[in-house]
């Protein structure tokens, strides 16, 4: 199985920045793309941003010219650097990878963080 394990949420003013941390672990074969949703209180878990495992990069329109998503691929970990934040950013953030494990039949599947608790408020 693999492992997401997110860290670096937290309380921040508006306008400050926070950078997110997802290590994978476990018995990785291979990771694809790897990305960041996230929930709000009363709303659908959304997507904020992925990259492929070629560093090909996607943003919603809300966060885009304000988060940056990068992976280190030696390390097995994917980070979200969130800058200008905004109260509407609030939101419980989850790490997404789309990877194989080791084992048979080696299929490639979901796998999801516990989530990470970002709050923009003064």
């Amino acid at each position: 199985q693999v492992q997401l394990v997110e860290s670096g949420g937290g309380l921040v003013q508006p306008g400050g920045s926070l950078r997110l941390s997802c290590a994978a672990s476990g018995s990785i074969f291979s990771i694809g793309a790897m990305g960041w949703y996230r929930q709000a209180p009363g709303k659908q878990r959304e997507l904020v941003t992925t990259i492929t495992s070629n560093d090909d990069t996607a943003y919603v329109n809300s966060v885009k010219g304000r988060f940056t998503i990068s992976r280190d691929n030696a390390k097995n970990t994917v980070y979200l650097q969130m800058n200008s934040l905004k109260p509407e950013d609030t939101a419980l953030y989850y790490c997404h990878a789309h990877a194989t494990a080791w084992g048979i039949p080696r299929v490639p599947r979901d796998y999801w963080g516990q989530g990470t608790q970002v709050t923009v408020s003064s």
